[in-house]
C-alpha cells in the first residue's frame, strides 16, 4: 500500500490505530456526521461496527450508499474508497486489516 493511501494518514480525522503485529492490524474509525475519511486503502480487512449507520462509499468512479447495522461483522476485499457519513449517527466500527 502506498504510504499516502494509508488511512492512517490519509483519513487521520477518523482512523486510530488500536494494535499491529505481523499478522493484522486493528483500526478504530469515528465518524460524525457529515464527516469524510479522504480517499484510502485497505488490504482484505473485517468491519465490525460498534455504532452503525448510513454511509457514502466513493471508489473506482462509482459511489454507492451503504448502511452500516450496529452489531454487524462484514468482509471486504482490499479496495481503496471514501467514505462519507451520510447519516445522523456517529459511526463507531472497528477495522481488522489482513496482513499477507
Amino acid at each position: 500500500m502506498k504510504m499516502e493511501m494509508d488511512p492512517l494518514k490519509a483519513a487521520s480525522n477518523v482512523y486510530k490505530l488500536l494494535n499491529e503485529n505481523d499478522k493484522v492490524r486493528v483500526l478504530q474509525v469515528t465518524s460524525k456526521p457529515g464527516e469524510v475519511a479522504k480517499m484510502h486503502a485497505h488490504p482484505d480487512h473485517v468491519v465490525y461496527a460498534l455504532n452503525g449507520g448510513k454511509a457514502m462509499l466513493t471508489s473506482g468512479g462509482k459511489t454507492q450508499e451503504v448502511e452500516l447495522k450496529t452489531g454487524s461483522v462484514n468482509f471486504f476485499d482490499a479496495q481503496e474508497h471514501e467514505m462519507k457519513n451520510t447519516g445522523k449517527t456517529t459511526i463507531d466500527l472497528l477495522v481488522v486489516e489482513l496482513k499477507k
